[in-house]
């Protein structure tokens, strides 16, 4: 059986794109339609642009939307029976098994986006990477810190993102280290997401959520929040909302998908990421990228 997963935010690249649109007619109308929808020229700055403006927020979430969905459409599919995103990515893969429309999931991509980086310029935050670790002790250690600072990504074992108020994540990393973690590094990002702090983005996301039609999936999501098949629109909705203030299952869910029978996982978007860290869940499964 075939998984198709998306990656998310940090899987950008100046020219992400280019390759696509000049392929195929059908291609470059939907990404064309990405600039009407979003109201500004995403396309350049994607396939021209600086690193700076494409490491903002509000672009590098929908710049992500809009390849993972056209290499989507360049494949076709190929006849996958589950679909996984990596937090941002979740909404490519609504859009792969039919719960979303381009336009819909783009929309709703850029309300996340916008939101999320107001709430990061309202509270100094930051996450970190901490390597070689069990989770279990990541997760104590989380607990004895003074502060907001939480497990926000479970990418793959020995690998977890942390997220919080900047004071709280560096007190945090220094413990790690104490506690015998090869490493832990602050990220180059600018906000705490997947945590507390995300709050006023997640009430904002499910205005936007509220406000969108939501289809019956024709294969079935694994959610980052449960890391099981979903398959009712109302479940799916309320997952993407809580998403945003609590942890990316990322380790959990690609183990349940091989338990209902993923062999091999396709990773639409650009970059590798994520099969990396599929590899380093389970070797003994293929993955390549759609293109």
């Amino acid at each position: 059986m075939k998984a198709l997963i998306f990656p998310g935010q940090g899987s950008q690249f100046v020219g992400m794109g280019k390759e696509l649109y000049d392929s195929r007619k059908d291609i470059k109308d939907l990404m064309e339609s990405a600039n009407d929808i979003l109201g500004f020229d995403i396309l350049t700055i994607m396939f021209s642009g600086s690193d700076a403006d494409l490491k903002r927020t509000e672009v590098t979430q929908p710049a992500i939307f809009i390849h993972s969905t056209a290499a989507l459409k360049a494949i076709d599919g190929l006849g996958a029976t589950m679909v996984a995103g990596h937090s941002l990515g979740e909404f490519s893969a609504l859009v792969a098994n039919g719960v979303l429309s381009f336009e819909d999931g783009l929309k709703l991509v850029s309300s996340r986006a916008k939101a999320m980086q107001e709430a990061c310029d309202a509270n100094p935050s930051s996450m970190a990477a901490v390597l070689g670790l069990p989770d279990d002790k990541v997760e104590e250690i989380c607990s004895t810190i003074d502060g907001v600072v939480v497990p926000a990504n479970y990418n793959c074992p020995g690998q977890l993102v942390i997220s919080g108020e900047t004071k709280a994540v560096e007190l945090a990393c220094e413990k790690m280290k104490e506690a015998g973690a090869k490493r832990a590094l602050l990220l180059p990002v600018n906000g705490a997401f997947h945590s507390p702090l995300m709050l006023p983005a997640q009430e904002k996301l499910a205005v936007a959520i509220g406000n969108t039609n939501f289809r019956k999936p024709t294969i079935p999501v694994y959610q980052n929040i449960t890391t099981t098949a979903v398959q009712d629109p109302e479940m799916i909705k309320q997952n993407l909302i809580k998403q945003l203030t609590g942890p990316v299952k990322w380790t959990q869910s690609v183990q349940n998908m091989i338990k209902d029978g993923a062999l091999s996982f396709i990773e639409v978007g650009p970059g590798k990421t994520l099969q990396g860290l599929v590899k380093k869940i389970n070797s003994e499964v293929t993955t390549s990228s759609a293109i």
